[in-house]
């Protein structure tokens, strides 16, 4: 598909950058009419993905989690800096637009969950939802598999962590109430700025700043263990709100904190810069010196241990920043723990009843 450059009512991609595996390139040449005012805008497109299995197993020494599952690939969201956006090479997509525009939802993926769970191999760990791609995207509302592998969770007593940016996930309130009441659930919303022109450019259909803060405030009302993912950090750019950031979310009712620095790997480099030329030329330069201060030299370092912080001063001052600003406002820096002795295959009585 042929995807003119330049920016996209609604698209966070300027362009469709070709992905890394082709063999030929192909690069857009402007023949001096400009583009279409009348362009249509993309549509998005979904299908059906048949994966085998669900649960996604990892061995990272710098991710608080061992399995997770992500019931889309792609994102509608649009942000232009997700890390998860050079796996749709896989499918031979670009990066770019068809990220944010064809997507895939596991159509078997309750089926298979369950399954998967009921194997005697199966260990229980808390499953991270959302360590991708958002579960809640907009297209969850019509599909409804967030939904309903929240159910086989519920019913298993399986312990589940929850990362997303969208509201769509109060929709859940009943079943993450009924799970918190058990320890069984915490949720972490990502909040990358608080001004909401910069956010309608960088996340285009993610939910508002404003309505991130409302999630929270609502989650916490609930009684539901709810924190902040402040990420990506972006100097030049969003750093400078990390205070003003973790005020108002403990002011919405948030526990705890964490951050994550901006991270370019494969194609998201050659979008992000695109990005740049187009909504911010003027600090284009000033945020990539920086990126290259906190990564070595290099445009990303996918290092356990310092890809999600950075290094040198410039990382340091910030991790220093991010640390008082948490001991001021008493803000944790990780979430409660999560029961895992509660867990039962069949979906019957807990096995621990049979102590007594």
């Amino acid at each position: 598909m042929s995807i003119a450059e330049g920016p996209r009512k609604g698209r966070g991609a300027v362009s469709n950058r070709e992905e890394r595996f082709v063999e030929s390139v192909t690069e857009p040449a402007d023949d001096g009419w400009g583009r279409d005012p009348e362009e249509p805008a993309l549509r998005t497109e979904v299908a059906p993905d048949r994966a085998r299995t669900v649960i996604s197993r990892n061995r990272s020494r710098d991710i608080p989690f061992e399995q997770s599952l992500n019931p889309y690939r792609g994102c509608e969201h649009g942000c232009v800096y997700c890390y998860a956006r050079p796996t749709h090479a896989y499918l031979g997509l670009s990066p770019g637009l068809d990220f944010e525009t064809r997507l895939f939802y596991k159509v078997d993926a309750v089926r298979l969950l369950e399954r998967e769970l009921a194997a005697a191999g199966h260990r229980c760990s808390p499953i991270a939802l959302g360590a991708n791609t958002d579960p809640y995207q907009p297209i969850e509302r019509r599909l409804r598999i967030t939904r309903g592998v929240l159910e086989v969770l519920d019913r298993l007593h399986h312990p589940v962590m929850i990362v997303t940016k969208s509201a769509l996930v109060v929709r859940d309130l009943d079943l993450l109430r009924s799970m918190a009441a058990r320890r069984l659930v915490h949720v972490q919303v990502s909040v990358t700025t608080l001004d909401p022109d910069l956010a309608r450019r960088l996340e285009p259909r993610a939910a508002a700043p404003h309505r991130r803060l409302a999630l929270i405030e609502t989650l916490s009302a609930a009684g539901i263990p709810v924190g902040v993912l402040v990420a990506p950090v972006i100097h030049a750019l969003t750093d400078h709100e990390l205070e003003r950031i973790l005020e108002a979310v403990r002011e919405a009712g948030a526990g705890w904190a964490g951050y994550v620095m901006l991270r370019l790997p494969h194609e998201v480099r050659g979008l992000f810069e695109e990005w740049l030329a187009c909504h911010a030329p003027q600090r284009h330069a000033h945020v990539m010196s920086l990126v290259r201060q906190v990564r070595g030299g290099r445009d990303n370092d996918p290092g356990f241990g310092t890809r999600m912080r950075g290094t040198g001063p410039v990382a340091e001052l910030l991790g220093q920043r991010f640390a008082l600003a948490c001991r001021r406002l008493g803000l944790r820096r990780g979430p409660p723990p999560l029961d895992c002795g509660r867990f039962v295959p069949s979906g019957g009585a807990s096995p621990q009843l049979s102590l007594f």
